[in-house]
């Protein structure tokens, strides 16, 4: 009877694995209401007038409409794709929402723009909310990974702007899941982020460094097919507007007149924000991304778990571009899956505990201040796993 009576307390605790999914399951029901409200006020798929909200999926549909007419090309041209976006919705907005893809990424773009504007909308975020949320529960486990990833804080912003944060963080996801048995499968999610290859930039450094020699050459063939298959389905104009539009996008991309800078939540856009020059900031960001390449590469041939690895490359993503918006930072559920499945078998720090909350929270408070916290949550979450990689035993 002492003995029972002595176990009974530890009976009740909930396990690690239903704390993961309580959090997670209050968090996603958190945004439900909080998306719900936008709704009955106008500010969440229609506004008051019951027309069709402005966000940044018009981009994606509208050049999907101009790749079904057979111009996809046209979606590179400012203006061009303008007014696309006016067609799209049925009425005019300030400002623009460019298209700056390379052309496999019409694939997705067409397959959308042949349902009803809201239909496509809701799809796409159904859509790669599932396969993202797969990915992070494949790296956990069970529903509470599933849980988890509806409740990571940067997925709201992500919905609430239409945008492909869940697809980048699910190719992401999958790669590094996929990658210790099944290479292959690991490849096609990595060949398929070229539709977004600035948060593919360390990601040879590392495979490289850990003789990942199948993964590299199926990626690259499956960025070679894609590549081609869009050459030969939108066109060669396409791939030419690409060129033609990229330079000239990234230049407008960096003028204050046009991008505000504490959207933007990389170390170039702090650096622009609070009054330094444009050759600082790009000193600066390109500092940041050799560290980030040069730590990744060590850790990568080191003996340190596959966790703290996979995690590192998945925090490191994000860091190391200088085009880095909120919905972005939806990848950071990658790098914390992979140390919450590390904790579950040896378990947390206070301090690990307490900082990787700070993080969600800096996420979550996104709207309500004007200054850089997703570029501080995602520093936050590369500090935890480097603690965890110089202080852990190898395996």
């Amino acid at each position: 009877m002492a003995v029972a009576h002595d176990l009974a307390p530890r009976a009740a605790q909930p396990s690690p694995q239903r704390t993961i999914g309580l959090v997670g399951l209050t968090l996603a029901l958190g945004y439900l209401i909080v998306l719900g409200g936008a709704w009955l006020q106008g500010d969440f798929l229609l506004d008051r007038f019951g027309r069709p909200i402005v966000n940044d999926f018009v981009n994606v549909y509208a050049a999907g409409r101009l790749a079904h007419g057979g111009d996809a090309a046209a979606a590179y041209d400012w203006t061009a794709q303008k007014a696309a976006e006016i067609r799209a919705i049925g009425h005019d907005f300030d400002g623009y929402y460019g298209w700056h893809y390379p052309p496999p990424a019409f694939f997705f773009a067409a397959a959308l723009a042949a349902l009803p504007y809201l239909a496509a909308m809701l799809g796409w975020l159904a859509a790669t909310l599932a396969v993202y949320a797969a990915a992070i529960g494949r790296i956990i486990g069970g529903r509470a990974g599933v849980l988890f990833a509806l409740g990571f804080p940067a997925g709201i912003w992500n919905v609430t702007a239409g945008q492909n944060g869940f697809l980048t963080a699910a190719l992401i996801g999958g790669t590094l899941s996929f990658l210790q048995r099944q290479p292959v499968l690991a490849g096609v999610c990595l060949g398929c982020l070229t539709y977004k290859p600035q948060f593919g930039l360390l990601f040879p450094l590392a495979l490289i460094a850990d003789r990942r020699w199948l993964t590299v050459a199926v990626a690259a063939l499956t960025a070679a097919v894609l590549a081609a298959a869009s050459w030969l389905i939108f066109g060669g104009e396409s791939w030419r507007a690409f060129f033609h539009w990229a330079p000239i996008s990234s230049r407008l991309l960096t003028e204050p007149a046009v991008l505000n800078w504490y959207r933007v939540q990389s170390v170039f856009a702090l650096i622009r924000a609070h009054g330094g020059g444009e050759g600082l900031a790009w000193t600066v960001q390109a500092l940041l991304t050799l560290a980030l390449a040069a730590g990744l590469v060590w850790l990568w041939r080191s003996r340190a778990a596959f966790e703290l690895k996979a995690a590192a490359l998945a925090a490191g993503a994000p860091l190391a571009t200088p085009y880095l918006f909120m919905y972005d930072l939806t990848v950071l559920a990658v790098a914390v899956a992979f140390l919450l499945r590390l904790a579950l078998r040896s378990g947390f720090s206070k301090i690990e505990i307490a900082a990787l909350a700070a993080a969600g929270a800096l996420i979550l408070i996104y709207p309500y201040v004007e200054t850089h916290v997703g570029f501080a949550a995602a520093l936050i979450v590369m500090a935890v796993v480097m603690r965890r990689a110089c202080t852990a035993p190898a395996t």
